[in-house]
């Protein structure tokens, strides 16, 4: 018995079904819940699905606030040219175009299960990987965000955790080949998300130094992958410099989260009411100047504002530290008194956990002197730094909760491993006294 429920609990594809259960089974309540007719429109009607919209109606890729305002770099281009695809294939603003979206997202979301669990069975053991795919499979930002979101946040977390098992898996070839799959899942990965490349010298630095260690041609490997990587990127990086006539490696937007986040109104007014896709002076201010002008606007009021007033800088920083690991709450604690909700508070609790397990984890592998440590911990520490410069939602954390579950459990097996060997040591002396 005990061996079947150990197989049911470490099977990959018990794991993969809850997943897809569990997440299917919200959206059907999600969209059984809303009309129709709004479901086709509302949740489209955002930068993505708006340059998805320019895309399947012919005019480029532009136009991120619906109306015409030309050319845009706002969003690096492979997520809003598949919700082009879906848009051509069932029709702008349909009910079958939201399924579709949302199927999509389910399906990413729930294949992160396979990547997390192999990192977790080479860091800790079958056990440590089945556990961190469980919690993943029942994460409410993994179960809410496929269906409430309709961004790039569950594409990229799948190749986020592709990208962190090949790093794990490379040290192992000897061959150039799979150094050029691993630059390719990374050019991938930066035309979804160009904020994952905040990770890349760590995890492709680390995988070099493994590579070294065994004597092979570590860096001709490193810098194949990474010339893979700038290959993938060079196309849209081009296309940015004809459009602008400028250099936008990636994307032109940083200047406006920036601001929205550091100017005399941040967190006494919504950030929606300031963002020209609501504020109609800001998106004439936005067509008059143009995306870059613009942009260059709002990073220099943004820079001016956060050297002018360091401490309340420092301050609306923290309060992103907080909302970011609570899953978008400030005061945690006064929103938990506050709000009654069971399904809140149980969102609010599994976040809060997820972030405290995540720093055990880190702190059990670094005692540990485990060779893993760097990979795990480089994104949980660096990836959100940029988050608590400028904005923080929910879905900006979704790429790197897998990991944190990781950890989590990483930290929870060390927890019950001290307690077993106390238990034991405890039971040890009377044992042997009745044995006498």
């Amino acid at each position: 018995m005990y061996r079947a429920l150990r197989a049911v609990f470490t099977s990959i594809r018990s794991i993969l079904a809850v997943a897809l259960v569990v997440r299917a089974w919200f959206a059907w309540d999600y969209v059984h819940s809303r009309p129709q007719h709004a479901l086709s429109i509302i949740p489209f009607l955002f930068e993505p699905g708006n340059i998805a919209h320019s895309l399947a109606t012919g005019n480029g890729f532009g136009s991120p606030f619906l109306v015409n305002t030309g050319p845009t770099a706002w969003m690096t281009p492979i997520y809003p040219a598949i919700l082009a695809g879906i848009f051509r294939l069932f029709g702008i603003y349909t009910y079958p175009s939201f399924l579709a979206a949302v199927a999509l997202n389910i399906a990413c979301a729930a294949l992160v299960c396979v990547p997390i669990s192999c990192v977790g069975t080479r860091v800790g053991g079958a056990g440590v990987g089945a556990g961190a795919a469980w919690l993943w499979a029942i994460f409410p930002n993994a179960i809410l965000l496929p269906v409430e979101s309709l961004w790039e946040a569950c594409l990229a977390t799948l190749l986020l955790a592709l990208i962190l098992w090949a790093t794990l898996g490379l040290m192992q070839s000897n061959s150039l080949w799979p150094w050029a799959g691993y630059g390719f899942l990374w050019g991938a990965a930066l035309m979804v998300s160009p904020t994952l490349g905040s990770v890349l010298p760590v995890l492709s630095g680390w995988a070099g130094y493994r590579s070294r260690r065994r004597g092979a041609a570590w860096m001709k490997k490193v810098l194949l992958s990474l010339a893979v990587a700038l290959l993938c990127c060079l196309p849209w990086t081009i296309r940015n410099y004809a459009v602008f006539h400028t250099l936008v490696p990636l994307r032109s937007v940083m200047g406006l989260p920036l601001w929205l986040g550091n100017n005399p109104d941040a967190g006494q007014r919504p950030v929606g009411e300031m963002h020209p896709i609501n504020s109609s002076t800001e998106r004439r201010q936005y067509t008059e100047l143009g995306e870059i002008a613009y942009m260059r606007l709002k990073r220099d009021e943004a820079v001016g504002y956060m050297i002018g007033h360091p401490g309340r800088t420092l301050r609306l920083s923290a309060g992103r530290f907080i909302a970011f690991w609570s899953g978008g709450s400030v005061h945690p604690i006064d929103d938990f008194r506050r709000n009654k909700s069971l399904w809140f508070r149980y969102v609010l609790l599994f976040n809060l956990a997820a972030g405290i397990g995540c720093v055990a984890g880190i702190a059990v592998l670094f005692r540990g002197r485990n060779s893993y440590v760097l990979p795990l911990a480089s994104l949980p520490l660096i990836f959100p730094c940029v988050y608590y410069l400028t904005l923080v939602q929910p879905r900006y954390r979704l790429p790197i909760d897998p990991v944190a579950l990781l950890l989590t459990v990483i930290a929870m097996q060390a927890v019950i491993r001290r307690w077993s060997d106390q238990t034991l040591r405890s039971a040890t002396p009377e044992g042997s006294a009745a044995h006498v």
